[in-house]
């Protein structure tokens, strides 16, 4: 990564797994204000995007639709975690047609990225095979670290207990002596030291 702001490329599609990948540039950039955001919503010319509702086709009307949505749901998302929007963490919205590998590979190129976060669809066998995964194709394919996301599926475990330890000093750990035949023998603790 780069001593100045980091770019970092967000692939999203108003699904699950997209609102996964969302939430963890969020926070990230929470933690670590000296990021860029470049959320990108990539559609495919013949497809409107599954999770989000739309009639019609998909022009470049639909777009800029997409990217006033999309800037709006971010924002929301900043300032539900406390943020200002306007004020330390900067972001850009991207919304392109074509195909969603191809188009987040080419940003994360243009932008510079230092680190790309996609979500996984959770595709099994067959599905991979014949639809393909994007977040698969941009793991292999980049040139900086990937980061795929996924909504959690753990249950939230707390701590029982945290119990407070003394460092225990009596042990002291015995002198190994190595020979030429690669025999190791254990010095015994009662003999000096010289």
């Amino acid at each position: 990564m780069s001593s100045t702001n980091s770019q970092v490329v967000v692939g999203y599609d108003f699904s699950h797994s997209g609102t996964a990948a969302l939430h963890r540039a969020i926070a990230l950039a929470i933690r670590a204000p000296f990021h860029v955001l470049h959320f990108a919503c990539i559609v495919e010319r013949h497809a409107p995007l599954p999770g989000h509702r739309h009639r019609g086709p998909v022009d470049y009307a639909y777009t800029e639709q997409l990217q006033l949505e999309l800037t709006d749901m971010v924002t929301q998302e900043l300032r539900g975690a406390g943020i200002d929007p306007a004020g330390r963490i900067h972001f850009f919205v991207h919304v392109r047609i074509g195909k969603p590998a191809e188009e987040l590979l080419v940003l994360a190129r243009e932008v510079g990225a230092d680190l790309i976060i996609v979500g996984s669809k959770g595709l099994t066998g067959v599905e991979r095979l014949v639809l393909g995964s994007v977040s698969e194709r941009v793991v292999r394919e980049a040139g900086c670290t990937v980061e795929v996301a996924r909504p959690k599926s753990y249950p939230y475990v707390e701590l029982a207990d945290i119990v407070e330890v003394e460092p225990h000093l009596t042990y002291v750990p015995p002198h190994r002596y190595s020979y030429e035949d690669h025999r190791v023998e254990m010095r015994p603790a009662e003999w000096p030291l010289y």
